[in-house]
């Protein structure tokens, strides 16, 4: 079994100017220190505030923390000169993409910016007008890397993080220790704001047979590209935006066979209130401690280009799901068998989140209770892009209310 924006735009008038921090950049006014020796690899380092992730939410974040007056940490500051004077903390940014981009730079290239599901830009910069078919995993990736510079966000990258440790008592941390795979190979924080999506977590359902199959099998994060799969017969798993849209790609080059655990909801428009009313849904459900539900689950599918399309050529074919797979193809819920090359699995991804296993948030349902980013059990800790502020939109807002939250906690009689 086999598993598996061209250039930078200028910047605008007041803005800082683009290239790499080099030393710590301070609010006007303030007096910057001499930069400290490169941190050693045995070092810990200090900041008021880490971010691991640097896509939507963490940028986010970032830009937040920036704008309320944090100071970033440079790439050869570790923090050990302290907090200046007049700034509410120190911050950085850690990242384990090798450049910018999050997962976008990862997505396949017949997604387009015609095809791409609801891009919302990041705050204080829109995304720049771009041909509809301009490829999705080029312009934004680049909006990413100008964004970054624009502002002279302190990000670290490629940094892994491994490990956050809670400083404290379970519930009542005063900080947290974050090891990573970098130099200072430790930071010790007084806030945590997670911001690492899903990308990194592909969700692989457990199907009696699935070791036994001779073909392929791949998830919707290793898809290249359509004729890898000419000629060839292959099983689509799944009913999100992603499955759909690869099944009307797909089919035009092989035979296709589509099958999901529930019949689809289909929309052709948003009923009024209906997002609004998943969201509260997938909210009560993270306060709950529950894994969080999927908005398109709760809102149903809705019927876009490449889904008409699809249907108009006949591939849109639902069939129920198989109940094992055999080492030539899968055999369906009435028995009959249907031969496959290859096994497609669309089936979504889990938070990335491992690295947070030594809080020991996780309650018995398997979530973390979780309320306006913050996690319940550990109010130091946020988690963005997790639950309700998994969309592009939600993941802005959410990087706004983190630092407002984090602003009052240091200004509170808690802070200490």
């Amino acid at each position: 079994m086999s598993i598996e924006c061209t250039g930078r735009r200028a910047c605008a008038t007041g803005a800082p100017a683009p290239g790499p921090l080099t030393t710590r950049t301070y609010p006007a006014g303030m007096t910057a220190s001499p930069s400290p020796a490169p941190p050693r690899p045995g070092r810990t380092g200090r900041a008021t505030v880490v971010v691991i992730g640097a896509g939507q939410a963490g940028l986010s974040a970032a830009y937040h923390l920036r704008r309320r007056g944090f100071v970033g940490l440079g790439p050869n500051d570790d923090g050990a000169a302290g907090v200046p004077d007049d700034a509410p903390g120190t911050f950085v940014v850690l990242d384990a993409e090798t450049a910018p981009g999050g997962a976008w730079q990862h997505r396949w290239d017949s997604l387009t910016m015609s095809t791409v599901n609801h891009i919302h830009e990041l705050p204080g910069d829109p995304v720049p007008p771009a041909d509809p078919a301009a490829h999705a995993n080029t312009l934004l990736p680049a909006y990413f890397a100008d964004y970054e510079a624009r502002f002279a966000l302190p990000i670290r990258r490629p940094v892994r993080v491994r490990r956050v440790e809670r400083i404290g008592e379970p519930g009542r941390a005063r900080g947290f220790f974050v090891r990573t795979d970098g130099a200072p190979g430790t930071w010790r924080a007084d806030f945590v704001v997670n911001a690492t999506g899903t990308w990194t977590s592909p969700r692989w359902p457990s199907v009696p047979g699935m070791r036994s199959f001779r073909g392929r099998q791949l998830h919707t994060r290793d898809y290249v590209s359509k004729d890898e799969f000419a000629g060839q017969r292959v099983v689509i798993v799944g009913m999100g935006v992603s499955a759909t849209q690869l099944l009307a790609e797909i089919s035009t080059v092989a035979d296709t066979l589509w099958v999901t655990r529930r019949e689809p909801q289909w929309q052709d428009s948003a009923a009024p209130g209906a997002l609004a009313e998943s969201v509260r849904g997938v909210d009560e459900r993270t306060r709950a401690g529950l894994p969080p539900g999927s908005v398109v689950g709760a809102t149903g599918m809705h019927r876009s280009s490449w889904v008409r399309e699809a249907e108009t050529r006949g591939v849109l074919v639902r069939h129920p799901m198989f109940t094992a797979v055999e080492p030539d193809g899968v055999r369906m819920p009435d028995g009959s068998f249907e031969p496959a090359d290859v096994i497609l699995w669309a089936t979504g991804f889990r938070p990335a989140i491992r690295h947070l296993a030594p809080l020991r948030l996780r309650t018995p349902a398997g979530g973390i209770r979780v309320a306006g980013g913050r996690a319940l059990d550990e109010p130091r800790l946020f988690l963005l892009g997790y639950g309700p502020s998994q969309s592009t939109v939600g993941a802005n807002r959410a990087g706004r209310d983190a630092v407002r939250a984090i602003l009052a906690d240091l200004a509170g009689p808690a802070s200490g």
